[in-house]
């Protein structure tokens, strides 16, 4: 293979079910990883949970770059190119080191006897080599899918997180918040810093920390925060406070609970990674991650959120409930069929006044039409209000919403990390 797209075609033919495929278990990429011989040396940070843990990643890569440390930072999925799941520094790693490091992968999965590995389980793999090559001072991983069995887990956190916990994924984690629970809690490891930021954390995942001996810290019990906008405070058990901290830069009620849960791992390796006060602001001033509640344009506002589950479409709701009045809110949404789309939109009854509904041309997009039988009810489902209209793809919609917004409206854009993508594309962001 000779260039980045090239080895992405690969990656998908190696398993049987291509790049969307899931089968979780750590044998495999177990496997590969001791032909690969990867060794830590540095510490470990592995951030798990439903929603939030892309702001979570961000804002320690963020804190830990402020503070002159090299950061390593895996995250997935991407939006618009593969090399941002794996940055240096802030960076998007360039095709030529991605393209080294997947080069060494598969010397290795063919030297193991051809292990069938998935996408992300190789392209987890192929991480690790970069920032082994560029001798990391931390390393943060983004959980894939649940936390137990997910390929990331095949390396020792030094500090775990669990960020909040809801319902998704559910034929592979378990139909309730409980059996999610026990899947997240997976990443935990005996006297590690494991520390949750959900405010109700699933009994499943308390019995577990204490089964294997883990040092749980729970928001609002051992960590959490104050707010006195348009500061902050965040405080710990240990009785460590950094008073007048500046709000996150990523938008949203929300986010304080996943900043204290980054401050509290930034106390659990304070021995070995200190951080100065000045680099937690600046690390929260300066943090940034598309998709997640991102203002792109003014009049209209246009916003581009990925929420994708009732959990995170309810945070999106809240946020557009704090912004104020506009004359009418156009919702341009695009999802998934294997999510639960109606507990998603629900959280938006009543809330818009147009929606642009778009069918995903990936195998498993949910049609428009699907999406308006929600929309609009049938039945004993009441409808969630508001003009339907039906797009084969997300660009078209989005083109609608264009043209009928006003300059005192706002374009909510959500639903999938395709549908972001497509239309960030759209607006020419594709770089």
């Amino acid at each position: 293979m000779e260039t980045l797209k090239d080895w992405l075609i690969h990656l998908e033919s190696l398993h049987p079910k291509g790049q969307g495929g899931i089968e979780l278990g750590l044998e495999r990429v177990g496997r590969v990883k001791t032909e690969l011989q990867q060794r830590q040396s540095c510490p470990v940070i592995i951030v798990g949970g439903t929603n939030g843990k892309g702001s979570t990643c961000a804002y320690l890569e963020a804190i830990y770059a402020a503070a002159g440390y090299r950061v390593g930072c895996y995250m997935s999925p991407h939006l618009l190119a593969y090399n941002e799941r794996v940055r240096v520094d802030g960076v998007a790693i360039d095709d030529a080191a991605l393209c080294a490091a997947f080069a060494r992968v598969e010397a290795a999965r063919l030297a193991a006897g051809g292990v069938a590995l998935t996408y992300f389980e190789f392209g987890t793999l192929a991480a690790w080599e970069v920032f082994a090559a560029r001798q990391m001072q931390v390393i943060i991983l983004e959980v894939g899918l649940g936390g137990r069995l997910d390929a990331v887990n095949i390396y020792d956190p030094d500090v775990a997180v669990v960020t909040g916990i809801a319902l998704d994924h559910t034929d592979w984690l378990g139909p309730t918040r409980e059996s999610i629970g026990f899947e997240k809690a997976g990443i935990f490891r005996r006297a590690i810093p494991a520390i949750c930021a959900d405010p109700q954390p699933p009994q499943s995942l308390i019995e577990h920390a204490a089964a294997i001996g883990a040092d749980l810290c729970l928001i609002g019990r051992d960590f959490g925060y104050v707010s006195n906008a348009p500061e902050w405070s965040f405080w710990h058990r240990r009785g460590e406070s950094r008073d007048v901290l500046p709000m996150p830069a990523l938008r949203g009620a929300h986010q304080l609970g996943n900043a204290a849960a980054v401050l509290a791992v930034v106390d659990a390796l304070r021995d070995r990674l200190p951080v100065p006060l000045a680099a937690v602001r600046c690390g929260l001033r300066e943090v940034r991650l598309a998709g997640r509640f991102q203002r792109v344009r003014e009049r209209p506002v246009i916003i581009l959120d990925v929420a994708h589950n009732p959990q995170a479409v309810a945070g999106l709701a809240e946020n557009l409930e704090a912004m104020g009045e506009f004359r009418q809110t156009i919702a341009v949404v695009g999802m998934l069929a294997d999510k639960d789309i109606a507990g998603a939109l629900k959280a938006l009854s009543g809330k818009v006044n147009v929606w642009l509904l778009a069918g995903l041309n990936e195998p498993r997009g949910a049609s428009a039409q699907a999406l308006a039988a929600v929309v609009s009810g049938g039945g004993a489902t009441p409808g969630l209000g508001g003009l339907v209209e039906c797009f084969d793809s997300p660009e078209r919609a989005f083109r609608r919403a264009v043209g009928l917004a006003g300059e005192n409206d706002r374009i909510v854009v959500f639903g999938s990390f395709y549908t972001v993508a497509a239309v960030l594309r759209d607006l020419g962001q594709d770089s």
